[in-house]
């Protein structure tokens, strides 16, 4: 099915939405990941609102798309998006990380609707994911596995073993999308271990591997609906992003990493957002 102007329009104005509520949550929070939940507010949101086959209001549906975040620090941006998709209220999304909340400083499996596993150790979601989706193929199901995770647990031996797995195993149920920001908690990802060159070292395991801008909507589209006519690997998609992307002192700069902002931080941020979203309004009206 095509996407028109206005469905991309719709999605990017989604995507800020959640970016506010991203600096909201960790400014109520006090704690948390601010980086690469900004930088990965596009892919979450193409897949919640046109890629992922799902349905909020029966979260266990068993049609459903699988979708497992390796690098669960990311979370802020994931259960905004599953808020705004309707698995829950909004307004809960000021609990994050606070006593008794369901919305944990990792996702935890059973805590939250629409979350399917629990993370936390890197490098362990493509496994989950690649077992996911080996039984569904052996159940002669039709639905996809989703596994979003990080450039720097690229550094985690686990990543290399799933990565292996699931070439050998050819299974064409799985899109792995990488977040190629850049940034792990101590610096740049080329200093601290460097990964280059990801394609190549994934297509020598059996893997096809797309490349794209990580907040350009069509493109992560695109890429999505692509994977799924390959049909005799399993597909990477390395979406190249801006950590904390749309606040412009938070872009590119790794010590954004894991810390969140204060008041006056949150305060310049959401104004920032606010002017990108009259920016998108005014370009499509």
């Amino acid at each position: 099915m095509s996407i028109t102007a206005q469905d991309i329009h719709k999605l990017e104005e989604k995507a800020v939405l959640i970016r506010e509520d991203i600096i909201r949550m960790l400014l109520e929070a006090g704690s948390g990941h601010s980086a690469g939940p900004l930088g990965m507010a596009d892919v979450f949101t193409a897949l919640y609102f046109n890629i992922l086959k799902h349905d909020s209001a029966k979260p266990d549906w068993e049609e459903r798309d699988m979708l497992v975040l390796s690098n669960g620090h990311i979370c802020p941006v994931w259960y905004a998006t599953l808020a705004h998709a309707g698995y829950f209220p909004i307004t809960e999304l000021k609990t994050l990380r606070k006593l008794g909340t369901r919305l944990q400083g990792h996702p935890h499996r059973g805590a939250l609707p629409g979350v399917e596993t629990t993370s936390g150790p890197l490098g362990s979601g493509l496994s989950q994911a690649c077992g996911m989706a080996l039984g569904l193929r052996m159940d002669n199901s039709r639905r996809w596995v989703y596994c979003l995770m990080s450039d720097g647990e690229q550094d985690a031996g686990n990543t290399w073993e799933a990565v292996l797995f699931a070439g050998k195993y050819k299974l064409n149920n799985l899109t792995a999308i990488m977040d190629r920001n850049n940034i792990q908690i101590d610096g740049f990802t080329e200093d601290i271990m460097p990964l280059e060159p990801i394609k190549e070292k994934y297509e020598a395991f059996g893997w096809h591997v797309l490349e794209i801008d990580g907040h350009n909507m069509e493109a992560i589209i695109n890429a999505c609906n692509e994977a799924k006519a390959i049909v005799e690997k399993p597909v990477l998609i390395i979406a190249h992003t801006i950590p904390g992307k749309g606040v412009d002192f938070m872009e590119y700069k790794f010590e954004w990493h894991g810390k969140p902002p204060n008041a006056e931080e949150a305060k310049k941020a959401l104004s920032e957002l606010r002017t990108l979203q009259g920016k998108i309004r005014s370009e499509h009206e």
